[in-house]
């Protein structure tokens, strides 16, 4: 079984006992949550697609932590002005283990 959910803008595809990492979830560690927002539900030959949640249904999850990911460089140039900027990010997220589907 497994199920399609939306979390922070982004979608991931999440089977029971799955370690994502979604955007950063104001939760504590070791909190359960709920992500109701549930795009499809599969289950061998039955698919259920939700336009655009599936009504009713919610996956369950545990949060592990919280981190930060691995810097990423941002630079900027213009050729013959002399203008050159850089930058760093580190964007936040939280790491989250799939309990339940449904």
């Amino acid at each position: 079984m497994y199920a399609v959910i939306e979390t922070g803008g982004k979608q991931y595809k999440v089977s029971v006992g799955d370690r994502v990492k979604v955007e950063k979830l104001a939760a504590e560690t070791g909190e359960s949550i709920s992500l109701d927002r549930v795009l499809m539900i599969g289950d061998g030959d039955e698919v259920a697609v939700g336009k655009p949640v599936v009504d009713g249904r919610a996956v369950g999850a545990k949060v592990l932590g919280h981190g930060r990911a691995d810097k990423i460089r941002v630079f900027k140039m213009k050729r013959r002005k002399g203008y050159r900027r850089s930058q760093g990010h580190r964007q936040h997220f939280t790491e989250i283990e799939i309990t339940s589907i449904g």
